[in-house]
């Protein structure tokens, strides 16, 4: 079992930056794909970014390509998403996610975060 706890959304304005973290653990995560997914009102979820977290892979979403950036700390056992030039469509709750690179779903979700964009 992964628990994952997300933490730093809030309410900024158009253009500014938010960072978020998700606390993982409970187990040895060389052998997970960790993701950031979020769910606007309304909407699907959908997928943000995602990263190896052994060897440093990163995908991204086409509309955060250039502007959020995955990281992780092994030490810490968190994975971060900086978040620059936010828009109101990035309003969002936002979602940590772990999988086994195995895996094709992500079974292991956070409680989610809510990332308000004013503009």
């Amino acid at each position: 079992q992964v628990r994952l706890v997300e933490s730093g959304g809030g309410l900024v304005q158009a253009g500014a930056s938010l960072r978020l973290s998700c606390a993982a653990s409970g187990r040895t995560l060389s052998r997970y794909d960790m993701g950031w997914f979020r769910q606007a009102p309304g909407k699907e979820r959908e997928f943000v970014s995602a990263k190896r977290w052994s060897g440093g892979i990163t995908w991204y979403a086409d509309s955060v390509k250039g502007r959020f950036t995955i990281s992780s700390d092994n030490v810490q056992n968190t994975v971060y998403l900086q978040m620059n030039s936010l828009k109101p469509e990035d309003t969002a709750v936002y979602y940590c996610a772990a999988r086994l690179i195995t895996d094709s779903e992500y079974r292991y979700w956070g409680q989610g975060t809510q990332v308000t964009v004013s503009s």
